[in-house]
């Protein structure tokens, strides 16, 4: 029997010790013995199971990493230190000098840094496009392409890009599909089941969902996740036991707080496309939103992430945040507290304005990570804000 994916959450976990404890210990341990010299050379080869060294992996990692693959239909994973670290190894550890990456330009700030500062010290380039034109994807394909990278819902615009057509664009042409499935959870979609061939995670966001660890995931292919293993075995990216701990005690609610978030973020968006001082509210699962058909098809929920234009721009913005009384002010999201956060001086402010403004990122926008509270108080606070003394 096929079991759902809150059960999963909850149920999923490694084999218990011989103390038979009903919820699985923090193995906070750099090390493990061996019990002969034949044992500690068949586990170092690979030919005997068992963990060796936390760097390589770790019960608690093992158990994170065991319910991801089950939550997402993944093959194999890596557990790793944060966000940005799953997304520079699954890039890193697969592409080689020479080769060629594909990139939506509505990427994470960070993840832009790495494509345009950081690879091309190695040998390895890169074309933007626009990820809802595939025509312009066919265009930028070069001899050397091996990947096509990707976020959808976008950060923080919430652009949609269409899975379907992405995995056939990639199968036509013998690339691997890398996708940032941060914001929706695998709640929410799942890439891999789609045709997507790797994924990468932020756990540090909704994965926590409370603001206290830091962490990511690399999941997908057995032979891709192999190379990625191995990539950080050696180079030293690996997830702490205790991070994975709190990470894979936090799956166990998941489901419900997606739901919460999601139903709270698209009460939020039409409340906010009822006020005057709003020039455009963008959510995935509001019927204004340009791609709402793709993005209904696409995600079972719109997600826990509101962004909006508020009217007036740069200076209308800064006052909204200064007028926030209980929502906090944050990079952050997927917190179960409401997090406000202004992009173009923040998260994205690296980029070029005319960068920024390619990936709809104007002076005026604001992002909206809805959190767990009442959204009665939720809405007070924001549309409070909004209003000008």
């Amino acid at each position: 029997m096929k079991e759902h994916k809150d059960t999963i959450g909850i149920r999923s976990q490694i084999d218990r010790t011989q103390y038979r404890e009903h919820s699985v210990p923090l193995f906070m341990t750099s090390s493990f013995t061996f019990g002969s010299a034949e044992e500690m050379a068949g586990m170092f080869a690979g030919e005997i199971p068992g963990d060796v060294y936390s760097r390589y992996a770790n019960p608690n990692t093992e158990e994170f990493i065991q319910k991801m693959c089950l939550l997402e239909g993944a093959e194999a994973g890596f557990a790793t230190a944060s966000g940005m670290a799953a997304v520079w190894c699954s890039i890193a550890s697969i592409l080689e000098s020479g080769d060629h990456i594909i990139a939506s330009r509505s990427l994470f700030g960070s993840t832009h840094q790495i494509l345009s500062q950081v690879l091309p010290r190695f040998g390895i380039t890169f074309t933007y496009v626009d990820g809802q034109r595939i025509e312009d994807w066919k265009e930028a394909l070069k001899s050397n392409t091996r990947m096509v990278l990707l976020e959808t819902p976008s950060n923080p615009a919430l652009q949609i890009i269409d899975l379907e057509a992405a995995v056939k664009f990639c199968k036509s042409n013998n690339l691997i599909l890398n996708v940032d499935n941060c914001f929706s959870t695998p709640i929410i979609q799942n890439p891999l089941l789609m045709g997507a061939d790797i994924i990468t995670h932020s756990a540090t966001k909704y994965i926590d969902g409370q603001g206290r660890v830091l962490g990511g995931i690399v999941l997908g292919r057995a032979d891709l996740i192999e190379k990625v293993t191995f990539f950080c075995r050696h180079t030293g990216p690996a997830m702490s036991p205790f991070n994975a701990w709190i990470l894979s005690k936090s799956l166990e609610t998941l489901a419900l707080r997606m739901e919460r978030h999601c139903e709270n973020a698209l009460q939020l968006a039409k409340n906010l496309s009822e006020s005057e001082h709003v020039d455009q509210v963008i959510y995935p699962h509001l019927e204004s939103h340009p791609q709402y058909e793709l993005a209904t098809r696409q995600m079972k929920m719109g997600g826990g992430i509101v962004s909006f234009k508020i009217r007036g721009g740069l200076e209308a913005g800064r006052n909204f945040l200064n007028r926030i009384k209980m929502s906090s002010l944050s990079a952050n999201l997927g917190d179960s507290r409401t997090i406000v956060t202004h992009p173009a001086s923040t998260t994205h402010s690296k980029l070029t304005v005319a960068e920024r403004e390619a990936v709809g990122i104007t002076d005026g926008l604001i992002r909206i990570s809805v959190g767990l509270e009442n959204i009665g108080d939720i809405n007070r606070d924001i549309l409070q804000a909004i209003t000008p003394s």
